[in-house]
């Protein structure tokens, strides 16, 4: 024995894996931050010996950047090929490029000289199918044949995209917000953001949104880009090797996720910041700003939308908007408030029937019945039949003197002569009276069909089909303001700021906040909402009635529940998510809530030198507790640190490999010196450095309003129980969001993981 207090502790060399987590499991910020402040320390310290350690310091400090700027050039060109291929593959449920088949309509007919200025979507290069297999554009046949076909490819997409998704990458379904926002609070789950998913969810985002359901792109990209912020964190071990800086990197790929979704940077930022992150420091912001900036140049200089610009809407209202719109847009508000409330509890009713009745068993038949029900449903009126995005286009758009679309179907005055953009509200004509038909029964269709499509087995984001909402709403009720102006222009309302021949109302405007007023009220966003808002279509002086709907549909939405549709789907998927927003007001001790309650079993502790490596062995086997307590002895249960589960685990294993004479019967010590034990026994084990020696700890009467502040904002794994020193038992994060489930009457086992 002589000699064994000065035996090399084999821990002093790193081994692999150790302080790793297993998958499901909480990370400890606290922990991942005090080890990239050693590594911090150690690579200054080193700097200063030689110019080749200089050299590696300055890489390493500028690793983040040059991921910032990996994640940019990615997530920009990733959606670029899948703006550009949506584009395509929805124009291929109607018809085909002669001169080119890999041409949408648009591109076919512009590069046609037979376009006439009236007829530019008609050009001869460009052919339905019925015209293509039988010869006749017109008449019964061809549109049967056209539906027919329609159905039969809005089929087929969808089948592949439910295909790959179920075969290959499982994880790539859905938005992905709810996850990310998970992860980004300190959760793991593996391969979540693996390279299979990445791959999967970009092709299969491309089949979902060309299938024409009522669904998105934007919040799959926020997946896609944080898919390949985790990717490249992997070639540096700076971010690899430690979960909260990895965190970091995701919270600003979140940001260029939704730069290249709406083309909108600084919205981006904002959004990563207000919804998504969990720890956002101030380096992140800066981080995030030049991820979005690189994004945005991407996907400017790939122009998926050919008209040279970053935006999706672009708009430009001639007329400026009056105090008196601001009860209009305000009833907006009201309106996107009421639909989210409705769609939250719709779809969350809808995803728990999913996941608790045989239906969840079939999530392929699932999606083929909604795409052909949607299908069916969407061919016969030209406002559900085109691809989302152009439909929001076009409500947002004003009506100029060149607009042939049948919302412009106004009747002129035939001795006006006014210049091109200033065309005074004119009554409208049958066109208009048409489309507000086919706008209403469009309405009613988004409405219902979107509650049945978010949360298939499929790529689905939430923005664009809420904003398509919002704005067929918004547009019917522009349109309603206009004619009551023109009709009515003598009331006191419209005396002041409409006098007859002038442009006094824009509908777009309408369609453009009642967008922002579903949105806001589906997300629960304000802040990042309104920027994205203004940056989606340059309409940079509307910001005021933009900020009335947004608040105003938030108020109405929190009236009736607070959570988003992310907070309820991480609620319906009992992942451990610790909303910062939600206040704890009740009045219970630490005491109430730690383990082991009155009836359990005593706390499993370690002792500091007089546990065996079976008794360890045996106490692992035994329990799944995710660490253990070690104290002085069983009789003082002083406290002297914690011990992580799956470090126990590994320093075992590698001490049985690489350090001779450790047996079973072999003394476990965390002490700094060895015990004194006779001769005859076997060499001890020292894992003193594995022990964590300044775990956090409460009293047992510390409020629990406290315990769960501690719990948000250090973003704790664990919290050990103490009164005066003697450990009592411990609060997990796990129990804390069971407490605070039973304190709202929720039950707390739908709390599932870890």
């Amino acid at each position: 024995m002589n000699g064994a207090g000065n035996l090399m502790d084999f821990l002093d060399e790193p081994f692999p894996d150790v302080g790793t987590y297993e998958d499901f499991h909480t990370i400890d910020w606290l922990r991942e931050k005090s080890r990239d402040t050693d590594r911090h320390r150690k690579i200054t310290s080193k700097s200063k010996e030689s110019f080749w350690e200089l050299i590696k310091s300055l890489l390493d400090a500028w690793s983040g950047w040059v991921v910032m700027l990996l994640i940019g050039l990615l997530s920009g060109t990733l959606a670029g090929v899948i703006d550009l291929a949506v584009d395509w593959m929805t124009d291929l449920k109607e018809g085909v490029c002669l001169t080119a088949f890999w041409y949408s309509h648009e591109q076919c007919c512009w590069t046609s000289n037979e376009t006439t200025f009236d007829d530019r979507d008609k050009c001869p290069q460009w052919q339905k199918w019925a015209e293509l297999m039988t010869g006749h554009a017109e008449g019964a046949g061809a549109y049967v044949l056209n539906y027919f076909l329609y159905v039969l490819w809005a089929l087929l997409f969808s089948f592949l995209a439910v295909s790959l998704v179920r075969v290959f990458a499982p994880y790539a379904c859905g938005s992905g917000i709810p996850e990310i926002k998970t992860i980004l609070s300190g959760f793991i789950i593996r391969g979540y953001l693996g390279k299979w998913t990445l791959l999967i969810k970009t092709v299969t985002l491309v089949l979902a949104v060309s299938s024409g359901l009522s669904l998105g792109k934007e919040g799959p990209l926020v997946h896609v880009a944080c898919c390949c912020g985790n990717l490249f964190c992997s070639l540096f071990s700076k971010y690899s090797k430690n979960e909260g800086k990895r965190r970091e990197v995701l919270s600003a790929a979140a940001a260029a996720g939704v730069s290249v979704a709406f083309g909108a940077p600084i919205g981006g930022v904002l959004f990563s910041l207000e919804e998504v992150s969990y720890y956002f420091p101030l380096k992140t912001l800066w981080r995030s700003f030049f991820a979005a900036l690189v994004a945005a140049f991407t996907l400017r200089a790939i122009n998926p939308f050919g008209n040279s610009r970053l935006v999706l809407f672009y708009v430009e209202y001639h007329t400026p908007w009056y105090m008196a719109e601001l009860v209009p847009f305000i009833l907006l508000g009201v309106f996107g408030g009421l639909w989210g409330t409705l769609f939250i509890k719709a779809n969350i009713a809808w995803c728990r029937r999913r996941k608790t009745t045989q239906l969840g068993k079939y999530p392929v038949l699932e999606v083929i019945a909604v795409t052909g029900i949607t299908a069916l449903l969407a061919f016969p009126n030209p406002y559900t039949r085109r691809s989302t995005s152009e439909l929001i286009s076009e409500l947002f758009n004003d009506c100029g003197a060149l607009e042939s679309s049948q919302l412009c179907d106004y009747i002129n005055n035939p001795n006006m002569s006014r210049p091109v953009d200033d065309i005074p509200d004119r009554p409208a004509g049958p066109g208009v009276y048409n489309a507000l038909w086919q706008l209403a029964l469009a309405l009613v269709f988004k409405i219902v069909i979107t509650i049945f499509t978010f949360g298939m087995k499929i790529p689905s984001g939430l923005f664009i089909p809420s904003m398509a909402v919002g704005a067929i709403a918004g547009r019917i009720v522009g349109i309603a303001v206009e004619q009551m102006a023109y009709h009515h222009h003598d009331w006191i309302i419209f005396k002041n700021w409409c006098r007859p021949g002038a442009d006094c109302v824009t509908p777009g405007l309408y369609a453009m906040v009642g967008a922002a007023a579903c949105l806001g009220g589906v997300t629960r966003m304000t802040v990042s909402l309104v920027v994205i808002m203004f940056e989606l279509t340059g309409g940079l002086e509307y910001i005021v009635p933009l900020m009335a709907a947004a608040v105003t549909s938030k108020w109405v939405a929190d009236a009736f529940g607070k959570e988003g549709i992310y907070e309820s789907h991480i609620q319906l998927n009992g992942y451990p998510y610790l909303d910062v927003r939600d206040e704890f007001t009740h009045r219970t001790l630490a005491t109430d809530v730690m383990r082991p309650r009155r009836n359990d079993p005593p706390l499993a502790v370690l002792t500091q030198d007089s546990t065996t490596v079976e008794d360890v062995e045996t106490l692992i086997k035994d329990t799944d507790y995710n660490g253990f307590p070690v104290v002085v002895s069983r009789e003082s249960e002083r406290l002297i640190g914690f011990v992580q589960r799956r470090d126990l685990t590994l320093a075992i294993k590698t001490a049985r490999q690489k350090q001779d004479g450790v047996v079973s019967s072999s003394v476990v010590y965390f002490t700094e010196d060895a015990p004194q034990l006779p001769a005859s026994n076997p060499q001890p084990l020292k894992l003193r450095r594995i022990l964590n020696l300044s775990p956090f700890t409460v009293t047992d009467h510390t409020p629990m309003e406290t315990v769960v502040d501690i719990f948000r904002k250090l973003g704790l794994r664990q919290c050990l129980v103490t009164r005066s020193g003697r450990l009592l038992g411990i609060i997990t994060k796990k129990d804390v969001l069971r407490h605070m489930a039973q304190m709202m009457n929720q039950d707390p086992e739908s709390i599932m993981f870890n």
